[in-house]
């Protein structure tokens, strides 16, 4: 069985020493679902705090950049492209989000916590007008680059 790397010989957590890892071209894409009703979606266009898509795409690339200030083992990487679309579909708003960068480590945890945070976005803009929201099918689509080779779900 594979061994978890963020944890040492005596099960404590720590952060994975990648300084003797190949800086390569790294990429992820993940995605988040917010489920909202029909009505509801009818109306995003006309929300008075502004529109709720392009705020949580600011918001999911915003966070992207913050990733390792929020999830403790993350590596602090400097990140050359941040993407996040979000687009309606017809139960509610699918947010994709591609990052990039050429470093020691991969970037999925930035891909997910932007897709997760501009769900979130999506929901506090919206959350006025239907409590029923749900935020679904947060989950890596791909990744490339690095020791563990290539991902597509």
């Amino acid at each position: 069985m594979k061994k978890l790397s963020h944890y040492d010989d005596a099960g404590r957590a720590r952060m994975v020493d990648v300084s003797e890892k190949s800086a390569t071209k790294r990429t992820a894409t993940a995605q988040a679902f917010v489920k909202i009703r029909p009505a509801v979606l009818k109306t995003l266009p006309k929300n008075p705090k502004g529109n709720p898509l392009e705020v949580a795409r600011f918001a999911g690339i915003s966070a992207a950049k913050k990733t390792s200030e929020l999830i403790p083992m993350c590596h602090p990487l400097m990140l050359s492209h941040v993407d996040v679309a979000a687009a309606v579909e017809k139960k509610g708003v699918r947010i994709t989000a591609t990052v990039a960068t050429t470093g020691p480590t991969g970037v999925e945890m930035e891909a997910l916590t932007a897709a997760s945070v501009a769900a979130l976005t999506v929901y506090d803009m919206t959350k006025a007008l239907d409590k029923s929201i749900e935020i679904q099918d947060v989950f890596l689509l791909t990744k490339t680059g690095g020791k563990s080779g290539d991902f597509k779900r």
